[in-house]
């Protein structure tokens, strides 16, 4: 037990998890920086554009993040059983 040779199911999931969490970090302080400029140059430096942009960064993440976790939600792809292929 001490080497393994092919990446567990449990290291997989933690992966994607860390590739979630960091994409999500940096979506949402993209979005947070863009609705600050945003706030101070065009909207006269009121707070809703900066939690708009929060949240769109925030839901962007977690589009990316759903699909990572289920890929079957991507349109286009089709998930081919077993059963299946030997047709």
């Amino acid at each position: 037990m001490s080497s393994e040779k092919a990446s567990s199911s449990e290291n997989i999931v933690s992966q994607k998890y860390d590739r979630c969490l960091a994409d999500l970090l940096v979506k949402a302080g993209v979005g947070f920086s863009v609705g600050v400029v945003a706030s101070v140059i065009i909207f006269r430096r009121r707070t809703w554009p900066i939690a708009l942009s929060t949240g769109f960064g925030i839901g962007a993440a977690y589009a990316d993040c759903d699909r990572s976790f289920n890929p079957a939600r991507v349109s286009g792809t089709r998930i081919i059983s077993q059963t299946d292929e030997s047709k």
